[in-house]
């Protein structure tokens, strides 16, 4: 199974529009994914929003960064909003990120958590489901053909056009992200494509039959359903010990979910809540590293997972503490885990 991170790259809301802010964020992102590689975490993933409190809006570029400086770690997105995005460029970035990391991108695509991107490209929101479903289908007829023709409603027609560069490897991973809709788990299924499932909150095993729905799709499909990859992407945080995790962790969870369920009409979250998510039958994997180890043999047995990945900064956090845990991640919690489960680090 393999294992690894992901962020958004936040900032603190205070000072989200000084420029420096965020490049000392980009630049502390960097140092972090380099010793994830160095640790011999498997996956670094960097997502996409378009909001003041977020450093990155082009996962690529950071990435391809980030390529300059590890080795052997995957690096993707987490994720590319698609349906707010040209296919072509997406594609065109990603083998160009496979070229320059050695054949190490992915693509995890989605419909986004925030909504700000389709006005700002130009989308209608009314289009939600119907622009991801002919832009992916666009951009996997792109990964497959050199030359292509194609026509569509929510892009300019390409008339036997070539696409390049052309990535290392063959095909490009695409991932599809899901946060728990049955009818976008099918769909992942039914094209034989990788899942990527977001569990940020409630009891893990809530989302098995969602698993199981997508392997039913994909055999229904005529697809080996057992060479077909999953991951689990949580929030997190590894300490030394799990008290110090939740001293760290609670302040900038509570601000940046209060801040965001007061967009979307959420409840408050608590405290009681935050202890919930982060017991041993919560969504949450928080605390010292046997705790994280014990949550993610849990999981296992759930789900099966190929993939787990979690987000160690859901608000902003010094960067010190999120070395730490990095740093636990890939020295202590990775190879148990391995062990645990008779797997080795991705080559």
């Amino acid at each position: 199974m393999e294992l690894g991170i992901y962020t958004f790259g936040e900032t603190d809301p205070r000072w989200t529009h000084e420029p420096a802010v965020a490049a000392m964020r980009l630049q502390h992102l960097l140092e972090e994914i380099e010793l994830a590689d160095q640790v011999g975490l498997d996956v670094f993933g960097v997502g996409e929003h378009h909001r003041p409190d977020y450093a990155v809006s082009s996962p690529a570029v950071v990435l391809a960064a980030a390529a300059a400086r590890t080795t052997r770690i995957k690096l993707t997105s987490a994720v590319t909003v698609l349906s707010s995005d040209d296919p072509v460029r997406v594609f065109q970035d990603f083998s160009t990120l496979d070229l320059l990391s050695g054949g190490r991108a992915e693509i995890t695509a989605g419909r986004g958590s925030f909504i700000e991107s389709y006005p700002l490209f130009g989308q209608d929101l009314d289009d939600y489901n119907e622009l991801f479903t002919e832009k992916l289908e666009l951009l996997l007829k792109l990964r497959e053909q050199e030359r292509i023709t194609w026509r569509g409603k929510h892009r300019p027609s390409i008339d036997d056009r070539g696409v390049y560069p052309r990535p290392l490897q063959q095909p490009l991973p695409v991932w599809i992200a899901v946060g728990g809709t049955p009818q976008s788990v099918v769909r992942a299924g039914t094209l034989g494509l990788p899942l990527a499932i977001a569990i940020i909150g409630g009891m893990p095993e809530r989302f098995a039959p969602l698993v199981q729905l997508y392997r039913e799709a994909a055999a229904k499909a005529g697809h080996d359903a057992s060479t077909l990859k999953v991951s689990i992407n949580s929030h997190g945080f590894i300490a030394d010990t799990v008290d110090k995790a939740a001293e760290l962790v609670l302040p900038p969870y509570i601000d940046t979910m209060s801040r965001i369920g007061r967009e979307r009409g959420w409840p408050m979250p608590t405290r009681q809540q935050f202890d919930f998510e982060r017991s041993p039958r919560g969504a949450m994997l928080l605390g010292s590293p046997q705790e994280v180890i014990d949550k993610i043999l849990f999981e296992h047995e759930l789900f099966g997972m190929d993939r787990l990945l979690i987000q160690f900064t859901v608000g902003p956090m010094l960067h010190t503490d999120v070395m730490r845990s990095i740093e636990l991640f890939g020295t202590v919690v990775a190879p148990a885990v391995r062990k645990a489960l008779g797997v080795s680090a991705s080559p």
